[in-house]
């Protein structure tokens, strides 16, 4: 075991060691001396995955944890593994954890006692950062399962930190219990998997797989675990928590949610396929892909539709991350070098950007106590740099050149156009609809743009409004550091579509030799800079076009009223914020995962 190795534990040990600290002495420590305390061990954690990527290379650093090494081939102990793409991973939730404390820097204004009071926020955000790192390192396919937990069981307490409000209790409640179902299916599958290999060991698995024939057996554990992924992932129809759970997690928790715990279910999906299923016993490539790929475009279309239509701002970027989520799963689908570098460039420049919208949405409700795209018309006139920030953010989204957002769609569009051209409208309109969600409710909120909105009567869980702020004083002014934060994550978010030995290096790390080509074309920059013009077009329409006078006008208003009617309303009502409905449509993905799987295993 090289020295590197060695301190593989250390990454999952360290934030867990952390957590601790500030969860017992931490308790007599006053909130600045906590969040000091916290800030400086992310940063040690951001620094040692940043060593473990680099000495990482082209290979694989592998820890037997307290040297329980394989036996005759056969193993029952912990082992992490780090490659280029999970040590990425893992480094990208190590930064975003550390973004958020920053950001989260006397961010919540609780009540101070003589012996000071704990650190339980910063606690439950590095447990959070332990259950990342650890999912994203092990090479045990139960061990994943436990950091799968650990994860969700830290975003659950953090969705929940105001438990003393009810909306915030229900959102946990409804996360909790559909990640939970979501936990037995992987289990389960995992279960079917010993039963069949007698092995736990990813790679081994994959070996004792690769000498069966396929069987439904095989098939039930894929289907099984999948829908485990995809649950964390917020495909549909698995997605129904995560609207809710944004809604009510305090923002910088939305900022890790959407920006690297979904990624991660992503890579879960994708590791268990290549690793276990993708050999002569498993599910055949062509399967996976047109699978996927369906269930991906549907994911995207879905998302973009309900994000237009929403004026809760968190809601609206949830359904935002939906969407591109399914844009990442189908790139990822295409089981092609350049479908996985452009799903991994994508995914990065968007964590940067949807964190940072995420924090600039945090600083409305730090200013008004209110999300609600009509209620706060024209009420940001003053908070310039908010504003700028939240356009910069809406174009990264649109994937205008050179944020790394655009990058990533132009090479994944590139792999699209070769293996499901049928895809392209789709990497078109959906991340331009929702970038001119983005910029409608920014220019609206920021400059006052548009006819003051018709205020419906509606319940705070669709308009935003009546929020509790997450500071005692909304009239505050906002401390400097919620406006830096986003400044350098779009700026990161940047740093992935300018520099090409960092993009090159990324693609490397997700596809492996040989590399495809991770750079600005002509084509890329052009589409870029298509859905950007019509995302303005979108907002502009949105804001002006009511305004407008005669037949045409009226005819189009008319036809978006029937779209609405026909489409868009019977997408809000699946949403009915009901956990029984909820985890009846997780079930139904299931079963339907599980037909086609196993139906191919026996015609195979």
């Amino acid at each position: 075991m090289t020295h590197a190795a060695a301190l593989l534990p250390l990454t999952v040990a360290w934030p867990l060691l952390g957590a601790v600290l500030l969860a017992g002495p931490g308790r007599w420590l006053r909130r600045t001396a906590a969040d000091a305390l916290a800030t400086a061990w992310a940063t040690a954690q951001l620094a040692l995955l940043a060593g473990l990527w680099a000495a990482a290379g082209d290979g694989r650093l592998v820890s037997w944890v307290a040297g329980w090494t394989p036996v005759d081939g056969h193993s029952v102990g912990i082992v992490l593994a780090a490659d280029r793409i999970g040590a990425g991973l893992a480094l990208l939730a190590a930064a975003l954890v550390l973004a958020a404390l920053g950001y989260a820097w006397r961010y919540f204004d609780e009540p101070e006692t003589e012996q000071g009071h704990g650190g339980a926020f910063p606690a439950l955000l590095l447990l959070f950062e332990a259950g990342m790192c650890g999912f994203a390192l092990t090479g045990d396919l139960f061990d994943a399962f436990v950091f799968f937990e650990l994860m969700g069981v830290a975003a659950y307490a953090l969705t929940a930190y105001r438990v003393e409000e009810p909306r915030p209790l229900q959102g946990a409640l409804a996360f909790a219990l559909t990640g939970s179902v979501a936990g037995y299916c992987a289990l389960l599958g995992i279960g079917l998997l010993y039963a069949r290999t007698g092995e736990l060991a990813l790679a081994r698995i994959g070996e004792a797989l690769g000498r069966q024939p396929p069987g439904p057996v095989a098939a039930a554990a894929f289907a099984l675990i999948a829908t485990a992924m995809l649950v964390k992932a917020a495909a549909v129809p698995f997605h129904f928590w995560l609207p809710d759970a944004h809604a009510e997690a305090p923002s910088p928790v939305c900022m890790l949610l959407s920006g690297v715990m979904v990624e991660l279910g992503l890579y879960g999906l994708l590791r268990v396929y290549w690793t276990v299923f993708s050999g002569p016993g498993g599910i055949p490539a062509e399967v996976f892909r047109t699978t996927f790929l369906v269930l991906g475009a549907l994911t995207a279309l879905t998302g973009a539709v309900l994000c237009w239509q929403q004026r809760h701002l968190k809601r609206l970027l949830a359904h935002s991350t939906v969407g591109h989520m399914g844009l990442f799963l189908c790139a990822a689908a295409l089981l092609t070098p350049a479908g996985t570098a452009g799903a991994a460039l994508y995914a990065l420049g968007h964590a940067g950007a949807k964190a940072a919208l995420f924090a600039l949405v945090g600083v409305l409700l730090d200013r008004f106590g209110s999300v609600d795209e009509h209620g706060l018309h024209g009420r940001g006139r003053d908070l310039v740099a908010a504003g700028a920030l939240t356009v910069a953010g809406a174009l990264a989204l649109a994937g205008l050149p050179p944020f790394g957002t655009g990058l990533g769609k132009a090479v994944a569009e590139h792999a699209t156009a070769h293996g499901a051209p049928w895809l392209l409208p789709v990497f078109l309109l959906v991340p331009a609809v929702t970038a001119g969600a983005v910029l409608r409710a920014a220019l609206r909120v920021f400059a006052g743009a548009g006819a003051t909105p018709r205020q419906r009567h509606a319940g705070p869980e669709t308009t935003g409004g009546g929020e509790e702020p997450e500071v005692r004083d909304p009239s505050r002014r906002v401390p400097r550091v919620m406006l830096v934060v986003p400044a350098l994550l779009l700026g990161a978010s940047l740093a992935v579509g300018l520099l090409p030995g960092l993009a090159h290096r990324i693609a490397e790390a997700a596809a492996g030799p040989p590399v495809p080509e991770a750079e600005w074309t002509a084509t890329g920059v052009l589409l870029g800079l298509a859905g950007a013009v019509l995302a303005a077009a979108m907002a502009a329409a949105a804001l002006w076009g009511p305004a407008l006078k005669g037949p045409a006008a009226g005819a189009v208003r008319a036809a978006a009223d029937r779209a609405i009617v026909l489409a868009v309303v019977p997408l809000r009502r699946l949403h009915s914020g009901h956990v029984g409905d909820y985890v009846a449509w997780l079930a139904a993905g299931l079963a339907a995962l599980m037909a086609v799987f196993t139906l191919c295993a026996r015609a195979g």
